[in-house]
């Protein structure tokens, strides 16, 4: 027959809380602490200076504040890294602003559709400081040669950056000095005309650095300044009627 105890009896075992001794640390748990509790040095301040960690350099050992203010330091040349690129974008940003301002102005004063072929094609050479462009307008006699030479251009109303197909660049940019290496295009449309309507024009901005229009950029300022062409070549092809 078992025999019973009376520790057996008034003693749960399966809620047995461990003794301390037993409780085995690893580094993990301590870790985990601290991130739950960042401000347990405040209590315990007086632990800091014991505390030295492995300097980068592998010279000598540092204490745990040394190695905060290193970090801090790190993290705060970072943020004004990231800041002066922000402030560069900005700037770059107001820059093309104030060019895209004038370019419109420009469009706006004239009257006739050529004399807005001259005036874009000086602001983008005098203001922009583009290696080449051309708007080219799409008459009916142009039409047929522009299917020929740019026609999936024509198809894709979206503005276009990247490299051209070279009876592409020939056709765009046939006075340029050297050949155009990348370019930025843009298709010039009635506003809200259907997607079969023939396009009015073509602004066609090249370089001669190959990696200068990449696909991808963003093309806000060129999608703006087509919507203005859009608009004002609208109305001189309507007075030519």
């Amino acid at each position: 027959m078992k025999e019973f105890h009376a520790e057996d009896v008034f003693h749960d075992r399966t809620h047995e809380v461990p003794l301390l001794e037993d409780i085995v640390l690893n580094p993990d748990h301590v870790a985990e602490y601290l991130r739950k509790h960042p401000d347990f040095f405040i209590d315990y301040e007086n632990l800091l200076p014991d505390l030295a960690l492995p300097h980068h350099t592998g010279e000598h050992a540092i204490s745990l504040v040394e190695r905060q203010v290193s970090v801090l330091r790190a993290r705060n040349r970072d943020v004004r890294s990231r800041l002066n690129r922000l402030l560069e974008v900005a700037r770059d940003n107001d820059r093309l602003f104030q060019k895209t301002q004038k370019l419109v102005l420009a469009v706006l004063e004239q009257r006739t559709a050529d004399d807005i072929v001259t005036a874009v094609e000086a602001s983008l050479r005098d203001d922009y400081r583009v290696d080449v462009c051309r708007l080219l307008l799409l008459s009916d006699t142009e039409q047929q040669a522009a299917q020929q030479q740019i026609g999936t251009l024509l198809n894709n109303r979206q503005p276009l950056c990247g490299h051209l197909r070279p009876q592409e660049a020939a056709y765009l940019f046939a006075q340029a000095s050297q050949p155009v290496r990348s370019a930025a295009v843009v298709v010039i449309t009635r506003p809200h005309a259907p997607a079969d309507e023939q396009p009015l024009a073509v602004l066609a901005i090249g370089s001669f650095d190959a990696d200068h229009y990449q696909a991808g950029m963003g093309t806000l300022f060129l999608s703006y300044i087509a919507e203005v062409l859009s608009r004002t070549l609208a109305r001189c092809d309507a007075g030519t009627h």
